[in-house]
């Protein structure tokens, strides 16, 4: 199975009360104007996942990655991610210029 289709499938088993917004996200959040429901819905229905880099994680139990959610050439939602028994929502960021050269030349760098 392809990469990104493994951890939209691992993402879409989340519960909400498994998917954790750190307070550094959140206010992110409200800083960028992204909602948290919005934030929970598009980890749970991860259709909108177009690439995840993976990162080097603290702990060997854990996984991270730098996803990015796909609105339109112009905007993304670029969310970093600690996968272990829960999701923990570390960051996030809009994008509201053309993001996908720099996703992809990053995903090249990294794993996808």
């Amino acid at each position: 199975m392809n990469p990104i289709e493994e951890l939209k499938r691992r993402l879409s088993n989340y519960t909400e009360e498994q998917i954790i917004i750190k307070e550094h996200a959140f206010v992110r959040g409200i800083i960028r104007q992204i909602c948290e429901e919005e934030i929970k819905t598009n980890i749970r229905n991860p259709e909108r996942l177009q690439y995840a880099i993976r990162q080097e994680a603290r702990h060997a139990h854990e996984e991270k990655y730098d996803c990015y959610f796909d609105y339109g050439k112009n905007q993304c939602h670029r969310y970093v991610l600690v996968i272990n028994r829960n999701c923990i929502v570390c960051t996030v960021i809009k994008i509201n210029r053309r993001w996908q050269e720099y996703a992809e030349r990053k995903a090249k760098g990294g794993q996808q």
